[in-house]
């Protein structure tokens, strides 16, 4: 079921400073009103869009979404490259025009509003920075244009570039700076204007894996000490997983499956959803009775062997179910069988570090992944070891088949 050149750069410094209530030293930062230099009212940073509809031609790219989100929230938009997550973005931060639907910012119908005059910011994962100007002047670039004076620029871009980190390179031109400092600057020059709801657009996809690490952690904790509203946008599930408070995760233009990244993860509640984030073992199943629940999960079969599913609903008939290799208990392959165990063979093992990799072919014919975490102790199942899989009834579970390719499939075929 689904859930309904710098001239860029240079729009986005000078961009429209909105009203915010925050946290720590972000609450120092003045936030005046662009039109009249006075103080602004607070604001909630609240996005709200109702049946929000993109086409290009007879492509939607994005196909009448509803989401709301709350101020102050890390909000992730997760999906393959094609998915609609980029345009929802540009659309909210007012670089596309919807084709119908609305965009509320705090209640306000912003669906025509220029995005200068919108209170929002984007992070460009190309920095999107002034080559010729010093960390200084284009943290500075905005308030500069918006008069504000000189004293209060200093002080405004002091405190930004502190919360940043970066004060010890105030004079440094972007070109004598990493790709994570550079980061830093464009973060700063969009938190200095004090926006309600700051977009980010796969701000760290040009980073080495070891700084994206880094930069998660510190996008995070930024977030959380400024208090305004992040909506940030990646392919990458880590990332989703490890900074977001929910997650919605995209595909064709539509949004599959909203929750935080432990509900999305435990319980996905489509195929999609659950081949897509993270690694899934998906076999076809069987409902039995009708798909009915019976207080304890789901009767269902898969190849000749009856299980129970403790989660979800099918509504009878042919169905997918899914399990998490973590979740995946190997046993001998001679001892006493029982309930939820099917009899397969240990094809090999991918050692990982921290855990071991068991492919298993099961004697229904699927494959699938066991994970046991690395204690130091000797891995029990060489390959071609016969053992029985015990899945678990409260961690398998049945689920919804939405007819979306899936991610693997695609992966397939390229």
């Amino acid at each position: 079921m689904r859930v309904s050149g710098n001239k860029t750069g240079e729009r986005q410094a000078a961009g429209e400073a909105a009203p915010q209530a925050a946290m720590g030293r972000y609450a120092a930062l003045p936030m005046n009103d662009n039109a009249t230099g006075k103080e602004a009212n607070v604001s909630g940073g609240e996005v709200e869009l109702i049946d929000l509809v993109k086409a290009f031609g007879p492509m939607r790219a994005v196909n009448q979404i509803n989401l709301h989100i709350p101020g102050g929230e890390f909000f992730s938009l997760l999906g393959s490259s094609g998915c609609g997550k980029t345009t929802t973005l540009r659309m909210i931060a007012g670089f596309e025009r919807p084709t119908s639907g609305q965009i509320l910012l705090d209640g306000v119908d912003m669906t025509a509003t220029p995005p200068h005059r919108r209170h929002v910011n984007t992070v460009f994962q190309s920095y999107a920075l002034f080559p010729h100007l010093n960390v200084f002047d284009n943290v500075a670039f905005g308030l500069r244009r918006q008069k504000i004076e000189a004293r209060e620029v200093d002080r405004r871009v002091a405190e930004a570039l502190e919360l940043v980190q970066l004060t010890q390179f105030a004079k440094r031109k972007p070109i004598q700076m990493s790709g994570g400092q550079q980061q830093r600057v464009a973060l700063a020059r969009a938190l200095v204007l004090k926006p309600s709801v700051l977009l980010l657009d796969e701000p760290l996809g040009a980073l080495d894996a070891r700084l994206r690490k880094q930069l998660q952690v510190e996008l995070k904790t930024l977030q959380q000490q400024v208090g305004i509203t992040f909506v940030y946008v990646t392919h990458d599930q880590e990332e989703a997983l490890t900074m977001s408070d929910r997650i919605a995760i995209m595909s064709n233009g539509h949004i599959e499956q909203i929750a935080s990244p432990q509900e999305m993860y435990e319980a996905p509640a489509t195929v999609f959803v659950a081949d897509f984030l993270g690694v899934s073992n998906l076999m076809e199943a069987h409902a039995a009775g009708g798909g009915t629940i019976n207080g304890s999960g789901t009767r269902i079969r898969i190849g000749q062997y009856e299980l129970l599913a403790g989660h979800g609903q099918a509504p009878g008939g042919n169905t997918k179910a899914t399990i998490r290799p973590e979740r995946v208990r190997l046993e001998p392959g001679n001892a006493p069988g029982g309930e939820n165990r099917i009899p397969g063979q240990v094809e090999r093992w991918v050692y990982l570090g921290n855990a071991v990799q068991l492919i298993v072919k099961l004697a229904t014919g699927h494959t699938i992944q066991a994970l046991m975490h690395n204690d130091g102790e000797e891995i029990p199942f060489a390959p071609g070891s016969s053992v029985q899989a015990y899945l678990p009834p409260g961690a398998l579970r049945v689920l919804t088949d939405t007819g979306v390719r899936l991610a693997s499939e695609i992966a397939a075929t390229e």
